[in-house]
């Protein structure tokens, strides 16, 4: 062979091992979610010291008080045994200390967090950017009688909640088995009741009962919005909360049968006293409460958030707890913020679609195990 020959051999034998690398790539796909964590330095939170991080201390208190009632020696969250976020004893000194704070004084609560915690930004695999949503506790109209407009049941768990999916139990499934809770007059309100995960309803007869999630059927959890987006009934620029119940509004019937194809159903519980609560069993602070995805993140982490909304231009960068869960919230970094409750925070949660990252906040003695802080600090 001539050396052009070669040269033009040597040249497509490269580009067949290129073009099988990058098939095994692509065949192979994306790696299963994990949690990676990197050290970071206080100063490269951003608006870290404009923040008004007393706000938070309310919410860390109440997680607090929830840990200090376990044992030293448990972990502090046995679902992620990939990660070592510490045992309770490592987290009652600053526990123990935060339980003093004044929840007024700005500077007294940043020296407490850069003496007592370390951040670490939160990755999935590595990949740090993630999507931020927000949720409220909605008011619904109802009744604890059938019977006008009150047609639309809140059910209790049933004993075996995960028999039937919502299809089934929109269909009957457990009716005439004395688990309605209340009755309300609106069947996309009661749906978005399970999607908030709490609420207020307000009662015909008179006065308010405070309803709290109490588990699901376990069924996948089908996002309603995808499917109008992918659909093209909803333009992506426009997706959010308030727009998805819009549509349903103006489309009661075909709102009715979107509704059924997402299999996962919630149950309730009536809360007596203060609230809501999440899935740490503490009441919720709006504006500082997070759910997260507990298979990677525990409850009860202070976390500073950073993410800018993509409809509105605005940004969020704020101190939070990690107090709460949600069948749509999954991954590494992943959150949904509690904005409270009432017109303004129906508003703000549903308006809120942001990308961001977020840095947990860990005590020392488990950043000494986890490693780079000589290079963080």
């Amino acid at each position: 062979m001539t050396r052009r020959a070669w040269y033009t051999l040597g040249i497509g034998l490269g580009l067949a091992v290129i073009a099988g690398a990058i098939a095994v790539y692509l065949l192979r796909g994306k790696p299963p979610p994990r949690l990676t964590l990197a050290a970071a330095r206080n100063d490269q939170l951003v608006g870290w010291r404009e923040d008004r991080l007393a706000a938070a201390i309310p919410a860390l208190q109440r997680s607090c008080a929830a840990l200090l009632t376990r044992a030293d020696e448990a972990l502090l969250e046995a679902r992620n045994k990939a990660t070592d976020f510490g045992r309770i004893a490592e987290w009652r000194g600053p526990c123990t200390a935060a339980a003093q704070l004044s929840t007024s004084d700005d500077a007294a609560a940043r020296q407490f967090f850069e003496a007592n915690f370390v951040p670490y930004l939160a990755g999935n695999n590595g990949e740090s950017e993630g999507l931020f949503t927000g949720y409220f506790e909605i008011t619904l109209i109802g009744s604890r009688r059938r019977g006008g407009a009150f047609q639309t049941p809140i059910y209790r768990r049933p004993p075996d909640p995960a028999r039937y999916s919502r299809a089934e139990i929109e269909g009957g499934a457990l009716a005439g088995q004395g688990l309605e809770l209340l009755w309300v007059d609106d069947p996309i309100a009661a749906f978005f009741l399970e999607i908030q995960g709490s609420g207020q309803v307000r009662l015909q007869e008179g006065g308010t009962v405070r309803v709290g999630y109490d588990g699901s059927n376990g069924k996948p959890y089908v996002a309603v919005g995808r499917l109008l987006l992918d659909r093209g009934e909803i333009p992506r620029e426009q997706l959010t909360m308030a727009a998805i119940r819009r549509w349903m509004s103006e489309h009661p019937k075909e709102g009715a049968a979107l509704r059924r194809e997402n299999p996962s159903f919630v149950f309730f519980r009536e809360i007596v006293g203060d609230g809501p609560l999440g899935a740490q069993r503490v009441v919720l602070t709006a504006g500082r409460s997070l759910a997260v995805d507990r298979a990677f993140i525990p409850l009860g982490v202070s976390i500073w958030l950073e993410a800018q909304e993509r409809f509105s231009g605005g940004n969020i960068r704020r101190l939070v707890v990690a107090q709460d869960a949600g069948g749509a919230i999954k991954g590494p970094v992943r959150g949904d913020l509690f904005w409270g409750n009432g017109a303004a925070a129906a508003a703000g949660a549903g308006a809120m679609n942001a990308r961001g990252h977020y840095y947990l906040l860990l005590p020392r003695p488990v950043a000494a195990r986890l490693g780079g802080i000589a290079a963080a600090h």
